[in-house]
């Protein structure tokens, strides 16, 4: 059975620098997504920069540790995980 019980949240400092490459390594590791949810501050006449992303993964630690190397290779994007159980 997978483990379904990791959780992780992604911060981008300057989400229109990071995008691309934050959304690259999340296809990569597509196939242990389960639940996606972006934010940011958002109004009509401004959008900030900085972003958090919150994950539900399937996988197993050492997986999920990749992915979470892999994000935090990336300039001021910071990702850590935890699993529930």
């Amino acid at each position: 059975m997978t483990n379904c019980n990791y959780v992780m949240a992604i911060t981008q400092e300057n989400r229109i620098d990071t995008a691309v490459k934050v959304q690259d390594i999340l296809t990569k590791f597509g196939c242990q997504i389960r639940a996606r949810l972006g934010l940011h501050e958002g109004t009509p006449n401004e959008c900030s920069s900085r972003g958090m992303v919150i994950l539900q993964l399937c996988g197993d630690d050492k997986t999920i540790t990749e992915l979470a190397e892999a994000l935090n290779q990336v300039e001021t994007v910071k990702a850590k995980f935890m699993v529930i159980e």
